[in-house]
């Protein structure tokens, strides 16, 4: 199970994008895609029943999961996550340093 959701910030830790950070725009399996990380250069095709023209276009790709770490904004570091139970009984995400509630988008 991935401790990061969509609409958490993260820093880049590993790779060709090391130290930049962004917005997780989504999370399949062991992959995440971030805003702005990892562009690649995709070739479309042109397609005139739905209205695509053709191109090149620069676009984010998934990458591995291990590879970011969430932001904590208080410490301004790169951060990890675990869970603990509030007084009502329900789960929450808090940072492992300061031992905050991670800030849900």
């Amino acid at each position: 199970m991935a401790k990061l959701r969509k609409g958490d910030s993260v820093i880049v830790i590993a790779g060709k994008d090391k130290g930049k950070q962004g917005t997780v725009l989504a999370v399949k399996n062991d992959r995440i895609k971030v805003e702005g990380i990892n562009q690649v250069t995709k070739h479309k095709k042109p397609n005139q029943m739905l209205g695509i023209e053709g191109g090149i276009v620069k676009q984010e790709a998934f990458l591995h999961i291990s590879n970011v770490a969430i932001y904590n904004a208080q410490t301004q570091r790169a951060d990890r996550i675990s869970y603990q139970t509030d007084d009502n009984g329900n789960k929450q995400r808090v940072y492992r340093s300061n031992g905050e509630a991670v800030a849900t988008a």
